[in-house]
């Protein structure tokens, strides 16, 4: 079965009663749990973005430590893992702002990690790849909050 096009389910959705529409949203949660997070963020949390990212901040501070220590292996899996989730939480808000101060977080837990990052060229290379990431968002900010990003950049650079 090949799916529709974008424009064809919203020509059809603008075709079904309120009734209908609720009936079909509430399935679609039942499918999948990123569908059921999206609805829970444009619903709940949508209005208060310093919340959602205090959230955010409060998950990834216990995912850090939850890290097996073992092994580099096991930390560059386990800080594959959260980076994972906070894009996942990323495409849920499609704020900018959120996205670059989100990555900052990240990257100030991975610079504060101990055993430090400095033994796993791996590691280094996430780590250097979402400063980078995070340079070219900012660029399309507003220059005010440019500045501010920017000061905390230049903190992490100084690993």
């Amino acid at each position: 079965m090949k799916p529709s096009t974008l424009k064809e389910i919203k020509t059809e959705l603008n075709h079904r009663s309120q009734n209908e529409l609720l009936e079909l949203c509430l399935r679609l949660v039942r499918f999948k749990k990123e569908n059921k997070e999206l609805l829970m963020y444009l619903l709940f949390e949508n209005n208060d973005e310093e919340q959602y990212i205090k959230g955010i901040k409060e998950e990834i501070d216990e995912q850090f430590e939850n890290i097996n220590r073992k092994s580099y292996f096991f930390i560059r899996k386990s800080v594959r893992r959260i980076l994972t989730t906070i894009k996942k939480y990323i495409r849920y808000s499609k704020k900018k702002e959120t996205e670059v101060e989100l990555l900052l977080y990240f990257c100030t837990k991975l610079k504060n990690f101990k055993p430090t990052i400095k033994k796993s060229a791996q590691l280094q290379n996430s780590y250097y790849r979402q400063i980078t990431f995070i340079r070219k968002i900012l660029e399309t900010l507003h220059e005010d909050l440019q500045y501010d990003f920017e000061i905390e950049i230049q903190k992490l650079e100084d690993i």
